[in-house]
């Protein structure tokens, strides 16, 4: 790991955007599961993707309300280190699982957060959920970061905005960030450049610390 912001791309559906993930310098990359997702894998597509980057990357598989013997399939059949949940999954759910667990809330919601004591947590969108692109107000992560809640903060981010994001919290760095939409071509394919800018983008905000000010400023923005 290059920084101490963890990155993820996620949604990753080809061994051809696993590997720019890898010689981008990413941390890890999401592998699909959801179903109705249209980044959702078949297992031997995991399969491919997960042993082409082995030992190169976290890979991370995503489920959402999925039977458990489900899940316990999947897993038998592709390597990860974490799984990832979007559902509603309880406590005792995340509890019971036999991987590390990146668990996903809609927005920074306290309550759901303290559900979850020990767990990474992914604040994505309050309504709109994940893998829609939308932002939010990502300065609301802060007070979950000042509890000593691990957080990766997702929605909508993409080169162009992760900087500011980032800077809005301060001094405070989440354990991660997530892409999908921001770092997409065609499709859902992933745009190798995009990629690269994104990190470049997480890197220079951190080494650079600048305040949300002094970042809109010189992005342009209002």
């Amino acid at each position: 790991m290059s920084g101490s912001v963890r990155i993820k791309i996620c949604g990753v559906t080809t061994v051809e955007d696993a590997r720019a993930a890898v010689d981008a310098g990413a941390d890890l990359i999401g592998l699909n599961f959801v179903s109705g997702s249209r980044r959702k894998l078949e297992i031997d597509q995991a399969v491919e993707i997960a042993e082409a980057v082995a030992g190169e990357i976290e890979r991370v598989a995503l489920f959402r309300d999925e039977d458990p013997f489900e899940i316990e399939r999947i897993l038998r059949r592709v390597d990860v280190e974490r799984v990832q949940l979007h559902g509603q999954e309880s406590p005792e759910e995340v509890e019971a699982m036999d991987l590390p667990v990146i668990k996903a809330l809609r927005g920074a919601d306290r309550e759901a957060a303290d559900s979850y004591p020990g767990t990474i947590l992914l604040l994505d969108h309050p309504t709109a959920g994940g893998g829609s692109g939308q932002s939010w107000p990502w300065s609301d992560a802060a007070p979950l970061l000042e509890d000593g809640h691990d957080v990766i903060l997702a929605g909508g981010l993409s080169p162009d905005n992760v900087g500011q994001a980032l800077a809005e919290l301060g001094e405070l760095l989440p354990w991660g960030v997530d892409v999908a939409t921001g770092v997409e071509g065609e499709g859902v394919r992933k745009d190798p450049e995009k990629i690269a800018a994104f990190i470049r983008a997480v890197r220079e905000a951190e080494d650079t610390g600048l305040s949300p000010e002094v970042s809109g400023a010189e992005e342009g923005s209002s």
